[in-house]
């Protein structure tokens, strides 16, 4: 079957549109703050600037605000938004809020929408998804999730520890993922659940130091204890948890590769201006072939990226699982997207560790990918496996 992905001339609008107004808006303030959004209220006048130049909610359904557009379309806005770290926050497609609107459109009811689906994706409130788990509860392996919700009169008792949950310091609601039938290590048996910030049962706890910086509202340690809910405050269905999750996860996977293409671009840009002017040993930095293999190596990289981003969308937007072709670009692109941030700071030399070029934020905000969404090691035995057992079938 043939793939198109030709973009049509509304995302490509679209996608121009976000480009001069992140480099134009978005960029002097990341600069200013070293790729570190300074306060809430900045995230607000950012995205009013962003909902001001048409440009705000690419992903959410016009009837929340936003243009629809389905996976390929993304591609091709949010790695225009990934130019600067802050541009996904300003356009409200920053994690974890942009794979929550995704999933909450899908699965939440009516009333359910209503209440968090329309603040969220208006840029309101902010989220966070609650799965991830301290050893040896879920991490890579959901099976192990050990966080339980019980029945009692009127709802359900949550009780449970979480962490790493990115963005829920200011948080107005989670998504939580707790365990409603087996044990830990058992197939199945998780239900979401929607948890307020203010329920009492809830509780915040420390910002874990890490490498990166740029994901609003920090990775933090968030507790349940004898948390109460109703059942209306069940998203879907009871047990079926685990298979929402796929739902949210398959396109939050990609539009993170997205992203970090966009500060791919953003290091090749820094770093080619920076060869074509740079005087060493008699010539210009771009005329010595080290250099060069340097930027045509960051090129191939950036390229077979999108490539396999876009094939993994297509898939998506014809309704197929795609598990391995998610798998494959998430891999790649993790990988890529290291290996061509690390080649621009070499290319600036001294002044690529300095503060005076953001490469070295860039550098460390890069890494985690490697890990978050699936550490590529796990990709890599999911794709052995589907590999397997398609050649034994």
């Amino acid at each position: 079957m043939a793939v198109d992905l030709a973009q049509d001339a509304h995302v490509q609008d679209l996608a121009e549109r976000t480009a001069r107004f992140v480099r134009e808006v978005v960029v002097p303030v990341e600069e200013a703050h070293g790729g570190v959004l300074p306060s809430d209220g900045e995230r607000v006048r950012l995205q009013d600037a962003a909902r001001a130049a048409g440009v705000f909610a690419p992903h959410a359904a016009p009837e929340f605000g936003g243009h629809g557009l389905d996976m390929c379309g993304r591609a091709a806005v949010f790695t225009e938004a990934g130019y600067s770290l802050l541009g996904p926050i300003a356009l409200n497609i920053a994690a974890p809020d942009e794979g929550n609107i995704h999933l909450l459109e899908r699965i939440a009811s009516e009333d359910q929408k209503v209440r968090y689906l329309a603040p969220l994706a208006a840029g309101d409130v902010r989220s966070c998804f609650a799965m991830t788990e301290p050893s040896p509860g879920a991490g890579s392996d959901p099976d192990a999730l050990s966080t339980t919700a019980t029945r009692v009169d009127g709802g359900w008792r949550i009780d449970g520890r979480k962490w790493f949950i990115t963005g829920a310091d200011g948080a107005a609601f989670a998504i939580v993922m707790a365990r409603t039938s087996g044990a830990p290590g058992d197939r199945g048996g998780a239900t979401m659940f929607l948890v307020d910030a203010d329920n009492p049962g809830m509780t915040i706890g420390r910002h874990i130091p890490t490498l990166d910086e740029s994901l609003y509202g920090g990775h933090l340690e968030v507790g349940f204890s004898d948390c109460r809910v109703t059942d209306d405050a069940v998203l879907g269905e009871v047990d079926e948890g685990y298979r929402y999750a796929q739902v949210r996860l398959g396109p939050a996977r990609l539009t993170h590769c997205m992203r970090w293409l966009g500060i791919a671009r953003r290091a090749q840009d820094i770093a080619v201006a920076w060869a074509a002017e740079r005087q060493v040993f008699g010539s210009r930095l771009a005329d010595l072939g080290m250099a060069q293999a340097m930027i045509a190596d960051n090129e191939i990289d950036i390229a077979a990226a999108r490539g396999l981003v876009l094939r993994a969308c297509w898939e998506l937007d014809q309704g197929r699982p795609a598990g391995t072709e998610v798998s494959i670009a998430k891999t790649f692109t993790a990988e890529a997207v290291w290996r061509v941030v690390d080649r621009a700071l070499q290319l600036n030399g001294g002044r690529g560790v300095s503060g005076d070029v953001l490469l070295s934020r860039f550098l460390r905000e890069v890494r985690p990918f490697r890990i978050y969404d699936g550490p590529s090691e796990t990709h890599r035995w999911s794709i052995a496996r589907r590999t397997v057992a398609r050649a034994t079938r």
